[in-house]
């Protein structure tokens, strides 16, 4: 059974934000739908970017394409000829290689494809966003410029933030901000948090070679899978000897590849995992330290050792004045008992690569039917909440208002 989600405010433009994206919501529900039923994976969102930038054309907005996948779009004068400010609000795209068994009626349509992360509900909360905010500036009450990103591939590293940065969608915006779905946070709620939220992330695959040989000789030879146990063993144990516990370094494999014959000692094997890490600063040690102690663990052994090291994503580390605006916006169109205080994560976000250059905030959006089952990110039979569509396009619009009243940032050059 549905509880029922505080509506709110006393503030004009708040009701105004709400009034019209009550009027959206069955467009809303559309568009997450049918984005829904056909994931596509990073840099593969050509059908979602067409079918985005037809809809933003026929509510008679001019979006621009990115290169290869995603799309801009302005809404409001060009804050220049305003001597005004210009907020950003970004999306994401892109679905995961996972098989969905949600049971929904619209559940994806390609086998082996779906958004289990909430992209979605991302997406049409911006698109929501986006009409509400071209309503108030066909009507003047507009008071700023908004620039709407739909960011392609930031389920891959690297991730598709730079290169949009690279396209100059940051250039004339001083603060950016975002939602990320939360499925163990009720609908109607929002978390929230100054400083790090997400985790640094980086890709790391070590291959270990030898001559090989057989399981009854291995002192005649490199014993590469024993060479691969100490790898998963120790080198998660050294980096946490050689980083501040503080940092929350965390080595994770995810797949080890080796031989065929129980009788015969490989030529090579390899291990692949993600680095993880709290602190930015230790973030930039780890690539270093992680070729060092995997040279220093396999030294003994007589085995050849190759990393590759990919360096992925920074912390999101949320600028304090941000989240106060996006709080403020928050109580003002969702309700006053809307924000809890969220924990940092492990997980990884290239939203932060935006936050490296102007200042802003992510929030996790709750999508978790109050009452209802909780759910992991990425599993195939997540079930989000719909609700937290209209609810994050009303914060989205909001904050872009609170933030153009506000002080915080300097423009990038155009």
């Amino acid at each position: 059974m549905h509880t029922t989600i505080p509506a709110t405010t006393d503030s004009t433009v708040a009701r105004r934000i709400n009034a019209v994206v009550d009027s959206l919501e069955p467009e809303l529900l559309e568009v997450r739908r049918h984005i829904h039923a056909h994931p596509e994976t990073a840099r593969m969102e050509h059908g979602t970017t067409t079918y985005l930038a037809q809809r933003l054309r026929a509510a008679g907005l001019d979006p621009r394409l990115l290169e290869g996948t995603g799309l801009v779009v302005n809404i409001g004068a060009d804050p220049r000829e305003r001597g005004r400010r210009r907020i950003g609000l970004r999306a994401d795209l892109d679905a995961l290689p996972v098989h969905e068994t949600s049971g929904l009626p619209f559940a994806s349509e390609r086998d082996g494809f779906a958004h289990a992360c909430g992209h979605d509900i991302h997406t049409a909360a911006l698109y929501g966003a986006a009409l509400t905010l071209k309503a108030l500036d066909d009507a003047g009450e507009l008071p700023i410029g908004v620039r709407c990103v739909f960011q392609p591939a930031e389920e891959v590293q690297p991730g598709g933030a730079e290169s949009a940065i690279n396209q100059g969608v940051l250039d004339g915006v001083e603060q950016i901000y975002a939602l990320h779905c939360d499925p163990k946070v009720d609908v109607g709620r929002v978390g929230s948090r100054i400083g790090p939220i997400t985790a640094a992330s980086d890709s790391v695959t070590i291959t270990v070679t030898s001559e090989g040989g057989h399981t009854s000789r291995p002192h005649l030879t490199g014993d590469v899978v024993f060479a691969l146990g100490q790898l998963i063993t120790q080198l998660p144990a050294v980096l946490g000897r050689r980083l501040d516990p503080r940092a929350g370094v965390n080595l994770t494999w995810g797949a080890v590849h080796a031989g065929r014959a129980p009788n015969a000692i490989p030529a090579s094997g390899s291990l692949t995992g993600t680095l993880r890490c709290l602190d930015a600063r230790a973030w930039q040690r780890a690539a270093k330290l992680v070729q060092e102690s995997a040279t220093q663990v396999l030294a003994p052994l007589g085995v050849e050792v190759e990393l590759s090291y990919v360096r992925g994503i920074p912390p999101v580390v949320n600028e304090e004045r941000a989240v106060r605006t996006i709080d403020a916006a928050a109580k003002d169109v969702i309700g006053p008992e809307s924000v809890v205080l969220t924990e940092q994560s492990l997980g990884g976000e290239d939203f932060a690569w935006y936050l490296t250059r102007i200042p802003g905030a992510m929030v996790r959006l709750g999508t978790r039917t109050p009452g209802g089952p909780s759910y992991d990110l990425h599993r195939g039979d997540i079930v989000f909440d719909e609700r937290a569509i209209g609810i994050g396009a009303r914060l989205l619009a909001r904050t872009a208002i609170l933030a153009g009243d506000g002080t915080a940032g300097q423009a990038r050059s155009e």
